[in-house]
């Protein structure tokens, strides 16, 4: 009897002590997780301020969406210049389709472009796990977004049970967050609304890329991209959507890029592929790397692109 006793009182401390343990552990969660959040959307500067700017204060007429290939080859002053609209560059490195699908969400909820320019990458419709790990950005705008709710749950099966922690959204962005709300962060953040330059020329050989070989498609990526181009359409935006000039030898084209000029065919939207235009691809002075144009070649494209997009007015071409 006296063990039974023993035994009982033992098994009460125990979950006595569990349930005080997880509430400090709780308080504790919500307590750096406010400071956390506090602090990251004080950042004057970086990608995140950026992200943060796009969503809740941008009031642009044309924004430009897409990876790196957008923030280094938009450039919005050209832009306003040549249409009288005003312009901010809303690329991020490194981001798949469904982080601008839910920045487009968000920047709806809130007010109408005008236009809108999607940047489209070779490859964007690629199966790998790197584009939803990248969604990690959006992760501190899930509660205050709900539109960007499913999207976000994308990125794994314990998103939802990862998200009541109120640290989770930010536990790698600390040396982000702390750069961002330094001197130091902004004066190392260099970028004309959005668009980021690169000074650098482009010397060696192209590479050679074979897009001959079998590549296996997103489902999930081309229907984030479908409902991009219907989500404009419902709001009654015109969409542009662009595939700027690589410095490659391909063989082939690119999976990817046959879908998505397909798909925007099928929805009369514009697709202008530059991809593999011969006068880009013939000059290389215009490029940092392969990918990305410099300077030179940005004023170049963005000139020649206006003049397909016909935004007036347009004042002067190259």
């Amino acid at each position: 009897m006296m063990t039974k006793l023993i035994n009982a009182n033992t098994l009460k401390s125990f979950f006595l002590k569990l349930f005080v343990f997880v509430i400090i552990v709780f308080m504790l969660d919500r307590l750096a997780g406010a400071m956390l959040k506090n602090f990251y959307f004080k950042q004057q500067a970086g990608s995140d301020y950026l992200t943060t700017y796009v969503i809740d204060k941008t009031t642009a007429d044309l924004l430009v969406f897409g990876s790196s290939r957008a923030a280094n080859i938009f450039n919005p002053v050209i832009f306003e210049t040549q249409t009288g609209l005003s312009c901010f560059n809303a690329g991020r490195y490194g981001e798949p389709i469904f982080y601008h699908y839910a920045v487009l969400k968000c920047i709806l909820k809130r007010y109408k472009p005008k236009t809108i320019l999607l940047s489209f990458d070779a490859g964007s419709f690629n199966k790998n796990q790197e584009s939803y790990d990248r969604m990690a950005p959006l992760l501190p705008y899930y509660n205050d977004h709900p539109e960007i709710r499913d999207i976000v749950t994308l990125k794994g099966p314990f998103e939802q049970v990862k998200l009541l922690s109120c640290i989770y959204p930010y536990n790698s962005l600390l040396l982000p967050i702390i750069s961002g709300n330094t001197a130091y962060g902004k004066q190392k953040s260099t970028h004309l609304k959005g668009y980021i330059p690169i000074a650098d020329t482009f010397t060696g050989e192209k590479e050679t890329i074979d897009y001959t070989k079998k590549t296996m498609l997103d489902n999930k990526k081309i229907a984030a991209y479908n409902a991009f181009i219907n989500d404009c359409k419902k709001a009654k935006i015109p969409l542009y959507i662009v595939c700027s000039p690589y410095l490659i030898n391909s063989i082939g084209t690119d999976a990817s890029i046959i879908e998505a000029k397909k798909i925007a065919a099928e929805s009369s939207t514009d697709f202008f592929d530059y991809s593999r235009d011969p006068y880009f691809t013939s000059n290389p002075r215009f490029f940092a790397d392969f990918r990305h144009l410099n300077e030179s070649g940005v004023e170049v494209f963005c000139n020649i692109l206006i003049q397909k997009l016909l935004l007036p007015p347009v004042k002067y071409f190259f």
